[in-house]
């Protein structure tokens, strides 16, 4: 009898204890899953994700709209340099820099909200002056109205991008700002569309060679000048009609409230960001980028006007920077699909070298081989500022509000870099092939020499980082 029993409390102890084993493994098997399911994006601010997403469209359709107005201007105003012209990005770009700070600032005292708010009333603004500066005919007006939109974009990007960060869990972070810059290039594309149609097919100078440009009398010279302003300033003003309605969405929506329990005095959050060698190098690698992708996106029209001119081709420079921004919309979804389970600064360091090859075949090689090499750089840029933005405020509380601000005035990259390529077209004059170096690159052809290096420094900055996230 005392055996028998003996016997029944071994075997339920080895019950309980295979009992006990269950439950171990289904606690940490349910553990890897809820680490496994963590998502994107947080279901409590999915609408919220969604608002703020058409946000980076915006600013992607006035970027795009606003990137083949160097070469428009040109035409309409044959009287410009190539350094002149490209103050067009200079005034749009320089904006952010101006801006961002006092955004963040601004953001820092009331909320993200009401920086979204003042950030679309500014945009609308820029693109209703389009109006005047239209009548008056005047470069320098047109500008003013840019640099005013690129104040409004500043609140914008130094608003929605931290507050994306929040919007789920800390560990997608990085990807989730990938995704939501994913949509960037789809305003990119909008952007690109409408210059093509509502603008370059419609203005009346480029319907003339240079010769008999120069050939028509004062008269019809002002005709041609008073339209071609006019379809210019056309689409902005009815971007902003458009901008007015987000702005009436934006009012009526509910935004999270951020973390407010740590808010550190300004010069604290200064002291803390200096002192962080992966924001401050990411601040640099940032307006590299931007300078890069400026560029690269800006100066395709007179690298394609070249080709046209050499091989007698009459290639569209639009449809060309169209598949460029195809190319960089794949290579955000493909690159944010990589980061489930890749080191970011790894993927940005490899994609940077990526860039740099094809900046160098952009350079050295002639006629569509070079084109085809330029348009391949949007592949290995298209992850850059997102992965750039989410490495360098990695575990940043309240000083992400500044932090921020840093990174969006480092766009100024975008505004500086175009100019320096503008003065390489005029080394040997007007042309895009005046001169050539080593007796084969042309002038267009060798000033990608300037978004070879900015890729480097992003590489460079991936590299960097890639041991220390």
């Amino acid at each position: 009898m005392m055996s028998i029993e003996k016997t029944t409390v071994i075997e339920d102890e080895k019950h309980l204890q295979k009992l006990i084993e269950t439950v171990q493994l289904d606690a940490t098997e349910s553990k890897q899953s809820s680490v496994k399911k963590i998502a994107v994006v947080s279901k409590e601010y999915a609408f919220q994700f969604v608002i703020i997403t058409t946000l980076f469209a915006l600013w992607g359709i006035a970027n795009d709209l606003t990137t083949p107005m160097v070469s428009t201007f040109k035409k309409v105003m044959p009287e410009l340099s190539n350094t002149q012209a490209s103050l067009v990005q200079f005034a749009f770009y320089f904006g952010y820099f101006f801006m961002a700070l006092p955004a963040a600032l601004f953001i820092r005292k009331y909320s993200y909200k009401s920086g979204i708010i003042l950030g679309l009333l500014l945009y609308a603004t820029g693109t209703f002056l389009f109006y005047p500066a239209a009548h008056y005919q005047s470069y320098t007006f047109f500008l003013f109205s840019l640099w005013i939109i690129t104040c409004g974009l500043a609140f914008l990007e130094t608003t929605s991008n931290p507050l994306i960060l929040f919007l789920g869990h800390k560990k997608t972070a990085t990807q989730r700002l990938n995704f939501a810059q994913a949509f960037n290039p789809v305003g990119a594309i909008t952007g690109l569309v409408m210059a093509q149609f509502l603008v370059i097919k419609e203005i009346k100078s480029d319907d003339y060679s240079p010769e008999a440009f120069k050939a028509l009398t004062s008269n019809e010279l002002a005709a041609i000048r008073e339209n071609d302003l006019e379809v210019i300033s056309i689409p902005y003003i009815g971007l902003g009609l458009f901008v007015l309605a987000i702005l009436i969405l934006i009012c009526f929506t509910k935004m999270p409230k951020t973390p407010q329990e740590d808010k550190m005095s300004i010069s604290e959050s200064f002291k803390k960001l200096f002192a962080n060698k992966n924001y401050k190098y990411g601040v640099i690698a940032q307006a590299f980028y931007v300078g890069a992708q400026i560029m690269c996106w800006t100066f395709i029209f007179q690298y394609v006007d070249n080709i046209n001119k050499t091989f007698g081709l009459e290639l569209t420079a639009t449809y060309y920077n169209i598949a460029a921004m195809l190319l960089f919309l794949l290579g955000r979804w493909v690159g944010t699909a990589i980061m489930k389970n890749t080191n970011p600064s790894k993927i940005l360091m490899l994609f940077g070298i990526g860039g740099v090859i094809c900046a160098a075949g952009a350079i050295v090689l002639q006629g569509m081989p070079g084109l085809i090499s330029l348009i391949c750089i949007s592949i290995f840029m298209s992850i850059m500022f997102p992965t750039i933005y989410g490495i360098a405020l990695k575990d940043m509380g309240d000083e992400a509000k500044i932090g921020s601000a840093g990174l969006v005035m480092a766009i100024v990259g975008g505004a500086l870099m175009p100019v320096l390529q503008g003065s390489i077209l005029d080394l040997g004059g007007s042309g895009f092939s005046d001169i050539k170096f080593f007796g084969f690159i042309t002038e267009v052809n060798f000033s990608f020499i300037l978004p070879l290096i900015c890729l480097a420094v992003v590489s460079w900055y991936g590299k960097m980082t890639y041991k220390t996230i």
